[in-house]
């Protein structure tokens, strides 16, 4: 029990320090303004429970990273995309926005999918396979996901609150600007990883 609980501790704490300032928060951000809190908060913990239950058995099993350079280049692609596609979602009617934000199965969706693509390789992913090589394989999976579920609740918070306050149009740009900088951020790391 005494290895569970530093497991857990050390996760918490390393991989919630990890995302400040992350990636993963900007987007929690974004995910934030355009969609209600639980649905986001819903998507980033089955992603993050997924990519890193992942990230333990590589660790525990086999001491190993994975090829992260082209994981990194098609999700920046993606982002570059989703960047795309959040300037172009103007098009939507006012009953189509009111549906899109009270629809909590594709807000879901969307939010996995992005942060699972985005955590395939990321320093959380590496940190929590790390991690899992030194400490007991449940203590370091359940510290590190609640820790990034939390770091990222942060992000969450402050976007409701930028969401009040800001017009529609600043939102929509800004989104894009995250998603692209992200995107871009991700591919500049892949580029440096395959070369």
């Amino acid at each position: 029990m005494e290895d569970f609980n530093s497991a857990l501790a050390i996760s918490f704490g390393v991989i919630f320090v990890a995302e400040l300032g992350d990636k993963s928060q900007l987007m929690a951000l974004t995910f934030a303004t355009r969609f209600k809190a639980l649905p986001v908060i819903i998507g980033i913990t089955i992603a993050t429970s997924v990519v890193h239950l992942a990230s333990v058995a590589l660790g525990v099993g086999l001491g190993a990273a994975l090829p992260t350079g082209w994981i990194a280049l098609v999700a920046g692609l993606a982002f570059l995309g989703f960047g795309i596609w959040t300037l172009h979602s103007d098009s939507l009617t006012e009953e189509e926005r009111r549906k899109a934000e009270r629809t909590r199965r594709s807000a879901i969706i969307a939010v996995s999918v992005a942060f699972f693509l985005a955590e395939l390789g990321d320093k959380t992913m590496l940190a929590t396979i790390t991690l899992a090589t030194q400490h007991g394989w449940f203590g370091t999976w359940l510290g590190s996901t609640v820790g990034m579920v939390a770091a990222d609740a942060l992000a969450i918070g402050v976007g409701r609150i930028l969401g009040r306050r800001l017009p529609e149009r600043t939102i929509r740009y800004g989104a894009s600007a995250l998603f692209g900088i992200c995107g871009v951020w991700l591919l500049v790391d892949a580029v440096h990883q395959l070369t």
